[in-house]
């Protein structure tokens, strides 16, 4: 049989081109993950992220803020976790603390947009949303159109299956080459048939208790619809103060509760829970991550097995000053205290006597 030259060159180039396209995927491999060349081979149930409790409630003055700096910072600065709470304002999903009225930053999409900017400028990242949508449950299709029109949608990863075990999720390498980099997880009227990638929280994350007011942080399960042992965990790791039956978060001890170590510390809630379970928390929610100069982070290596440099992040910032802090050295970030004025806790407790007639929690 003869072979034309023109054949020839078509049957080699296809036999080289599965070679081919299997050399380009090697390449394409993520070489760092999340700042570490170790997280990569490392499944997402298996890596401990560190999270902002009501990441867009910043605010400066306002005692029922949870957080100094806007989310571009927070993700920044190291934050693989936001967490917030959605509320329908004349039907537009709005991101309220507790009631608009007492604290409103603003709209979904506006704060997703800031998510998808700062994840199209560090495509080696790996980022979760937890949307807390228990108090007016939009629907899927209500968060899908906001995802698409920001084009978060593309980067949202759809797991196999509604829930997953801890030991069933991708590595992190993964998420990053197939460009799946976003995980989001709904607490309720989550539907993996219409809308994949909103994943139910609870089917797949259990929680620990949350609105303490003393340092009794421990690692019993407060909140699941699965199994605990088989599911990855969030610790909630943040204290509140209660002021005319009303819990606002504690920003004056923020750099204890932050801490490596100590009575009441992140790192020793972690520990304990690690004894407890034999394995590291997924998820640590905390306020004012910038308390403690760097320690929430410090927890995160430490739990990860991976080394912790210490870098420049956002400073704390006090009561009345500007809420969009410039970053400074770590080393020099102390505590500063955070004053409630009279004006504030009126300000609260109007607002909790027009919402309810019992206490009003607003953490």
């Amino acid at each position: 049989m003869r072979l034309s030259v023109g054949r020839l060159t078509r049957a080699v180039v296809a036999l080289l081109l599965p070679t081919a396209l299997v050399h380009a995927t090697a390449v394409r491999r993520a070489s760092t993950c999340n700042g570490h060349s170790e997280l990569c081979d490392r499944s997402f149930g298996n890596v401990t992220f560190v999270g902002a409790h009501d990441s867009y409630a910043v605010s400066s003055i306002n005692p029922a803020a949870n957080q100094d700096v806007n989310v571009t910072q927070q993700l920044e600065d190291g934050i693989r976790m936001l967490q917030m709470q959605t509320h329908n304002e004349s039907g537009t999903i709005q991101l309220c603390h507790t009631s608009c009225l007492l604290l409103n930053g603003g709209t979904l999409q506006t704060y997703l947009q800031s998510v998808k900017s700062w994840m199209d400028s560090n495509p080696n990242e790996v980022v979760s949303l937890l949307i807390v949508n228990s108090y007016d449950n939009f629907s899927p299709a209500q968060y899908d159109t906001v995802f698409k029109a920001v084009g978060l949608d593309t980067l949202a990863y759809s797991p196999t299956s509604a829930s997953l075990t801890y030991t069933n999720w991708p590595t992190l390498g993964d998420l990053i080459d197939n460009g799946k980099r976003l995980v989001v997880f709904l607490t309720t009227q989550a539907d993996y048939t219409s809308v994949p990638y909103l994943i139910d929280e609870f089917s797949n994350v259990w929680e620990t208790a949350y609105d303490l007011t003393t340092t009794t942080f421990d690692c019993n399960v407060n909140r699941t619809s699965g199994n605990s042992q088989e599911q990855m965990y969030l610790i909630n790791h943040f204290l509140d103060d209660e002021y005319l039956g009303v819990l606002v978060p504690d920003k004056s001890d923020a750099d204890k509760t932050n801490a490596a170590s100590g009575t009441g510390s992140l790192g020793a809630q972690v520990t304990e829970c690690a004894a407890q379970y034999s394995r590291n928390p997924n998820f640590m929610l905390v306020d004012f991550y910038e308390y403690g100069g760097g320690s929430v982070f410090e927890v995160a290596a430490t739990a990860n097995g991976v080394t912790y440099t210490p870098s420049n992040i956002a400073t704390p910032v006090s009561s009345g000053a500007s809420s969009t802090s410039t970053s400074s050295s770590s080393s020099n970030a102390g505590a500063i205290g955070f004053h409630v004025t009279t004006m504030h806790l009126s300000a609260v407790a109007a607002v909790a006597g027009g919402l309810l007639f019992g206490a009003l929690n607003i953490v």
